[in-house]
């Protein structure tokens, strides 16, 4: 569902933003062109949740940025199991040739579970996904991973997965500074510890974890629109 009767349990999450507080973050929100490039995170893959909308966190920020700001042209290229070069080879040209001015790069994660992987290989697709988007006048958010170990740490490997997954955030961290681009920081994120932001294979989010993914976005927007009005 994705009308009011399927968002029962949101209203009393703390971790999702209610329609009139996400309004008043995203305020006469300047964009008009939102694309996503990136994996299965960026396709939207995850399983339901009981009183929850089924609605992805990319779908959601489209929502919420219509209603603060009118008419937003949409293109999701998100593909599951794709790793960043394969993102990069893919879906960067046709994402600059839909001229986005506000743009998600969602990838990564499938390179930092392979055995053959390597920080700096990663670190430099993300750079040649984010940089060009900046170039071409687009605003960019990319996103840090929820430290998994929290929830079900022997058997998600402990302490090498957790210390992948800093690593990872590291140099996702570096590219956003590079290129002044928005971190929707995850890795500590409250709601992390919680089984139910999760689906079952522990690798996607439920459509609760999609809602407040979504909640996270809208908050990193709402401080570059308010650095961008000079509140």
């Amino acid at each position: 569902m994705t009308g009011a009767e399927g968002r029962a349990a949101e209203a009393s999450d703390p971790y999702v933003l209610s329609p009139e507080d996400t309004g008043q973050l995203l305020r006469a929100a300047p964009w008009s062109r939102f694309a996503v490039i990136g994996d299965s995170l960026a396709e939207g893959i995850g399983e339901p949740s009981p009183g929850y909308a089924d609605l992805p966190w990319a779908d959601r920020v489209l929502e919420a940025l219509r209603r603060a700001g009118g008419e937003v042209e949409y293109l999701n290229l998100g593909v599951r199991h794709l790793k960043a070069a394969e993102v990069r080879g893919s879906q960067l040209r046709r994402a600059l040739e839909f001229r986005p001015d506000l743009a998600s790069v969602v990838c990564g994660g499938n390179d930092m579970l392979a055995r053959d992987f390597s920080a700096g290989a990663v670190e430099a697709e993300l750079d040649a996904m984010v940089g060009p988007l900046r170039e071409a006048g687009a605003d960019v958010f990319v996103f840090t991973i929820q430290d998994i170990t929290r929830v079900f740490p022997e058997q998600l490997g402990g302490g090498s997965l957790r210390e992948r997954i800093q690593t990872f955030n590291d140099q996702v961290r570096k590219v956003a500074v590079r290129h002044d681009a928005m971190v929707v920081d995850m890795w500590a994120h409250p709601a992390s510890g919680d089984r139910s932001v999760f689906s079952a294979d522990m690798l996607h989010a439920s459509m609760r974890g999609h809602a407040v993914l979504a909640s996270a976005v809208y908050v990193q927007l709402g401080r570059r629109l308010a650095a961008l009005r000079g509140d």
